[in-house]
């Protein structure tokens, strides 16, 4: 089950909320438990049972570590790592299998040897995200960090939470432990979750699910033209944006009609001045996790220079694979690794720049919008191996990206974009550089301004009404962070 369905919508929340505002507050993390396994396994009722048994030892697991900590260090120490182990190997065995098999028939072929036939396993969806979080409660734990887990129940629906369940954002135990034990619910903060979901329901449906069908078709075409190539990759940028802020904006809303304060996961990260900048605005559950459970870790940057590069490194590819068992997204984590080693490397010669500015040195806000500009430019490069399934499409969008497919738009992509989808693009790029800066427009307008402006927000509804028809419209379209 996803958010943008009409049977989510209109069945599934609206029975939930009854439920769990008619129990009383020790009965609603049961409740939560019971409908995030519907609403898992309303999928597969199989892989269901997979994340309840990953549950079930790291919620032993994580008991025996708070027993021994202090007085057996080593049984604790062993409890924590074969809960990494069995966490991060469930997880490498139903996400890298395919991946490793794949890898090895290729080499084989090459070697002359005959290939392996070996059986394909099925990925669930969401289990990057909760054997993360599972991974995390133990370590968390471990390090004194977090309390333990009250009962199973507890651990069970915060790993198994619904509205992030699937595609994020990443939380930690330690953030929420107070908060399944006791949280705020008033009418303001349901209302404020409500109007989170919309928003984020918009931005899926209206804007991502649009703009879609433009990077779909140019993705699909063998050899584009320089101005499709850069229509498409423009069209993924944009659609992987609102789908995956609309999916988060949803999880905290949802989060919000709850009770529960989630963390942010975007800080509109396309206004970036650079790569480093940029992960610190995109993403950022999954950031700061690979920071505090992998960088910092492996020594951070107190071993010195060539230590820390190699650690970005580390971190980066790791990062790619996290995201998909495929070689694309190790070019894809490399690539951004290569740009943060970069960024360090010259970080000390900007900063003597700053501090000794050149008379030529152009003025602070051409500075700032070359700046964003040129990471834009890498974040898209970058964007276009990632979406691509394989090697010869990356090379075909890159080759057309700069003028080997031709100057102009191919007939069979011509007659494939609507009018209605480029004016989506358009408005999608406007809102992406826009809406950072309403608040402050807000707040500098007159007294006399602030009411129409809040009532422009009654608009969303509207909008929440044709992102519904709209949805009735079409055809089913997934969140395109379900296969990460």
């Amino acid at each position: 089950m996803i958010f943008s369905t009409t049977i989510f919508v209109f069945l599934f929340l609206p029975l939930f909320l009854l439920g769990y505002y008619a129990l009383p507050f020790r009965y609603r993390s049961g409740w939560i438990l019971f409908a995030s396994w519907v609403f898992y396994g309303w999928w597969r009722v199989d892989f269901l049972g997979l994340m309840v048994a990953a549950t079930v030892w790291t919620y032993l697991l994580g008991g025996c570590i708070t027993r021994h900590r202090m007085s057996h260090p080593r049984r604790a120490r062993l409890a924590l790592a074969l809960g990494v182990v069995l966490n991060l190997g469930i997880l490498a065995y139903f996400k890298y299998f395919n991946f490793g098999v794949e890898t090895l028939n290729s080499l084989l072929q090459l070697l002359g040897f005959a290939q392996l036939d070996i059986w394909r396993v099925i990925l669930p969806i969401g289990i990057s995200f909760y054997v993360f979080q599972a991974t995390s409660y133990l370590v968390d734990i471990y390090r004194a960090d977090a309390p333990a887990a009250a009962s199973y129940v507890e651990l069970a629906a915060y790993i198994s939470l619904f509205p992030q369940l699937i595609a994020g954002p990443i939380l930690r135990y330690k953030d929420l432990a107070q908060q399944f034990r006791g949280r705020s619910h008033t009418f303001d903060r349901f209302s404020q979750g409500a109007y989170r979901f919309m928003i984020g329901f918009c931005r899926k449906v209206l804007i991502a699910d649009s703009v879609a069908a433009i990077a779909d078709a140019v993705f699909a075409l063998p050899q584009p033209g320089f101005v499709g190539a850069w229509l498409g990759a423009l069209a993924y940028t944009v659609q992987l944006y609102f789908d995956f802020t609309g999916y988060s904006d949803m999880a905290i809303g949802l989060g919000l009609m709850m009770g529960f304060r989630f963390m942010e996961n975007f800080n509109y990260p396309y206004i970036s001045r650079s790569i480093t900048e940029f992960w610190r605005r995109w993403h950022i559950s999954l950031s700061t996790w690979l920071r505090d459970y992998l960088y910092i870790p492996l020594g951070g940057n107190r071993r010195g220079r060539r230590r820390t590069y190699l650690n970005i490194m580390l971190v980066m590819l790791l990062g790619g694979l996290w995201h998909g068992a495929a070689w694309t997204f190790v070019i894809w984590g490399c690539w951004h690794g290569v740009i943060l080693v970069l960024e360090r490397l010259l970080n000390a010669r900007s900063a003597e720049r700053r501090r000794w500015p050149h008379p030529t040195q152009r003025p602070p806000r051409l500075q700032s919008v070359t700046a964003i500009a040129r990471t834009m430019l890498l974040v898209i490069i970058g964007w276009v191996v990632f979406r691509a399934p394989d090697f010869s499409t990356a090379l075909a969008m890159y080759r057309g990206m700069i003028g080997l497919g031709g100057a102009g738009l191919i007939d069979p992509l011509a007659w494939q974009l609507s009018r209605f989808s480029l004016t989506t693009l358009a408005l999608g790029a406007v809102i992406v550089y826009v809406e950072p800066y309403l608040g402050q427009l807000q707040d500098r307008l007159p007294l006399v301004l602030h009411k129409p402006v809040g009532l422009a927000r009654a608009g969303v509804f509207a909008l929440f009404a044709l992102a519904i028809i709209k949805l009735q419209a079409e055809a089913f379209s997934p969140f395109l962070y379900f296969q990460f």
